[in-house]
């Protein structure tokens, strides 16, 4: 047997020691310089220090804001290094300076930072992993628009080419993400007030990447990417038994044209406003086969399926004569929470007396937590 399908136990069990003795990872991060990141992680100093927590200042970068340069008072900070470089005294995070002094927690400003070539990382981010593997803990900061993957879409937003960035597995490496989030209004009045850039800048930081349409834009992506960070936190960490399901509706179709385009329409709805996937089911019976059911049905049928794609769902067709256990069946492989379904042209009470498909559906859906939706 092969080394690699047989790993060696004892390495095995080293990797584990040390991840458990790994720090832990926090970020800020927000929608655009300015939001507040940097105050909130003094004020989180603050209180850790208040607390007895042995916590150190790495590096931060105030850019001589009052208020948040005002709450570095009374935090020890971990001196920088100073470096030449091109005839230039440059000043970088020491992170040597933090690895020999060793504290408790560490805060470390400006996570996408380039260091001075020479550096023993290019990268800043590459010595805030090296800190967490020395089993201190990190609280840092972070924009939107220096994630890996966000680079185009971030470019189309602003017009402005972003240099330095971080690869999306450090934000995946983090134990907690705290998105720190302000309106486009309360933003730009900021800017105005002169408490993000110098009064200097201002008028061209409002032509530029001060306006509402694009704070708008970063702000969604940036609640997004929270919320994408504690789903897989709820993924890994929550039993399945007890974890919240996400929605996912099932939209169940027939060969009647206006109600299946009825109940395309109204799922996609109530998926776009769960933000859920959606899927659309139509079990062909026998009845309902090639041979036997009309060309302008079929017709109508190709039209809804195509519908439904370009809506976003995901179609499905399959063939049984016993459509209340593939609906039950699709439903609960593919983990659906709602059944939506069409109004039945009978009365309610008529159905449910005289309809033998609808009446074992209601039974099936009763023993589930599979909610079901009657759409007019």
């Amino acid at each position: 047997m092969s080394e690699e399908n047989n790993p060696d136990p004892v390495k095995t069990f080293i990797e584990l020691v040390k991840h458990s003795r790994r720090g832990k990872f926090k970020i800020y991060i927000g929608m655009s310089a300015g939001v507040g990141k940097t105050y909130r992680m003094l004020q989180e100093a603050h209180a850790l220090q208040r607390n007895g927590i042995d916590i150190q200042i790495g590096y931060i970068e105030t850019h001589n804001r009052a208020e948040t340069h005002a709450l570095l008072a009374g935090l020890p900070v971990i001196p920088r290094r100073k470096i030449f470089y091109k005839g230039k005294e440059l000043e970088e995070m020491d992170l040597a300076g933090i690895l020999n002094r060793h504290p408790e927690v560490v805060i470390v400003d400006e996570l996408a930072h380039t260091n001075v070539e020479g550096s023993k990382n290019g990268k800043r981010w590459q010595d805030v992993l090296d800190i967490l593997d020395a089993g201190i803990s990190v609280i840092s900061a972070v924009n939107i628009q220096h994630l890996e993957s966000m680079n185009q879409e971030i470019e189309s937003i602003t017009g402005i080419p972003i240099t330095e960035r971080i690869p999306d597995k450090v934000l995946e490496q983090t134990d907690e993400i705290v998105n720190i989030d302000l309106t486009a209004d309360e933003l730009i009045d900021r800017l105005k007030e002169g408490k993000i850039y110098d009064k200097s800048k201002i008028n061209i930081a409002l032509q530029n990447f001060f306006q509402p349409d694009k704070i708008l834009q970063l702000r969604e992506l940036a609640l997004k990417e929270v919320a994408h960070h504690v789903e897989r936190k709820i993924d890994i960490e929550i039993p399945k038994q007890i974890k919240l399901r996400p929605e996912k509706f099932l939209a169940c179709i027939s060969s009647n044209a206006e109600i299946a385009k009825v109940v395309i329409r109204k799922t996609a709805r109530l998926a776009s406003y769960y933000r859920s996937p959606w899927i659309v089911l139509y079990v062909q019976s026998s009845k309902e086969s090639g041979d036997r059911i009309k060309l302008d049905k079929q017709r109508h049928l190709i039209n809804n399926f195509k519908l439904a794609t370009e809506l976003g769902g995901e179609v499905m067709k399959i063939k049984s004569d016993n459509i209340t256990k593939t609906m039950m069946q699709v439903a609960e492989e593919r983990e659906v929470t709602t059944i939506c379904i069409g109004k039945p042209h009978l009365s309610l009470f008529q159905v449910i007396l005289r309809t033998a498909v609808f009446n074992e559906l209601l039974n099936k859906i009763a023993a589930t937590e599979i909610d079901l939706v009657i759409l007019s």
